[in-house]
């Protein structure tokens, strides 16, 4: 198959289309490069060893997308662009309705035009908001908390309109709990603009000198050493799933719902000893203010997933923090600018 990867530059949509590749199918990659470099894209063909087209371009370009789709042939799309930090869309609000509403329905609009009508979309656990229900259930309330979960929410009520004015459609909104981790050849990996918001390339930067000392947030929740637990997956297993959602949705028709975790939760300290064992050294950290909003425990159900796509995460923490370190350690500076080819 043919497959349109939107955002396929950024840490996730990389390692998909590794996976893609190495499965046999075809890809192609849009994205605008906001977030991302084309560096990640040269690093995908060495390590598959595969060509594959790159078109830079913006998903709000109606005509660019239209070229796209009449020359080349797709039968599915995975869709990964929007853009992604909770904090900015709070400051930001209208950017990131703009953006990632109205590119997902140029996006869908433009595949109704050319008879595709199968997408797996990336969605996110935001959608569930703050709640204290674990493990996390697809059926769980839907109540997003910050603009950047309220424009994933918005788009899978949005995708679920669609099927509903048309029958043909087939789409897959995979909700996806905290990717971590890294290739395993070091090539590819995280590489967040300015101090990372997530945990594990916090902990890398600080492992190698960018940053001086790890944030805690709390230490006073109910939990096993009073931090935050969170379900952990490595972004590889998560790649998998994008696979497995492709095969569902080329043969069914309807929209889904599923929760991509491993269904176990892991507090910051343990994460950090973790690190702390894959690098074999102490990483400073302070304990600060716990941030408005953060929950104690938050861990997926994922047997759905199981059950329907008879996908399921196979890696340890051990192996996420072991590929995380591995790319930082030999990509100290992420992915350097390049001129765009």
């Amino acid at each position: 198959m043919r497959i349109l990867v939107t955002g396929g530059a950024g840490f996730i949509g990389s390692h998909t289309c590794v996976e893609l590749l190495n499965a046999g199918h075809d890809i192609v990659v849009i994205d605008n490069l906001l977030n991302s470099h084309t560096e990640s894209l040269n690093r995908v063909r060495e390590i598959t060893d595969v060509s594959f087209d790159f078109e830079h371009a913006n998903l709000l370009d109606r005509d660019k997308l239209r070229i796209v789709f009449a020359e080349q042939n797709i039968d599915a799309v995975i869709h990964f662009a929007g853009l992604k930090a909770v904090a900015e869309s709070v400051g930001k609000p209208l950017y990131y309705y703009h953006n990632n509403l109205a590119s997902t329905i140029v996006l869908c609009e433009v595949m109704g035009e050319y008879g595709i009508k199968n997408l797996v979309f990336s969605s996110s656990a935001t959608v569930y908001g703050q709640t204290n229900q674990v493990p996390i259930k697809e059926e769980t309330n839907l109540v997003a908390t910050n603009p950047y979960g309220r424009t994933k929410l918005m788009i899978e009520e949005i995708l679920r309109d669609l099927y509903i004015s048309d029958n043909e459609w087939s789409i897959a909104l995979l909700r996806y709990f905290n990717p971590v981790g890294a290739h395993s050849s070091g090539l590819i990996g995280e590489d967040p603009n300015g101090i990372p918001n997530n945990l594990t390339p916090y902990i890398t930067q600080v492992a190698v000198g960018k940053l001086p000392e790890l944030k805690v947030f709390g230490n006073d929740y109910d939990t096993i050493d009073g931090t935050g637990v969170r379900d952990y997956i490595h972004v590889v297993d998560l790649a998998k799933g994008h696979l497995k959602a492709l095969d569902k949705v080329m043969n069914n028709t309807g929209v889904e719902a599923y929760n991509l975790g491993t269904g176990k939760g892991y507090s910051v300290l343990e994460v950090l000893s973790a690190f702390e064992r894959a690098i074999g050294k102490t990483i400073p950290y302070k304990i600060v203010d716990r941030r408005h909003g953060d929950v104690a425990v938050s861990y997926a159900d994922p047997l759905k997933a199981k059950r329907e796509l008879n996908w399921e995460a196979e890696k340890s923490l051990d192996d996420m923090c072991r590929d995380a370190w591995n790319w930082q350690k030999n990509n100290i500076n992420g992915f350097k600018e390049e001129v765009i080819k």
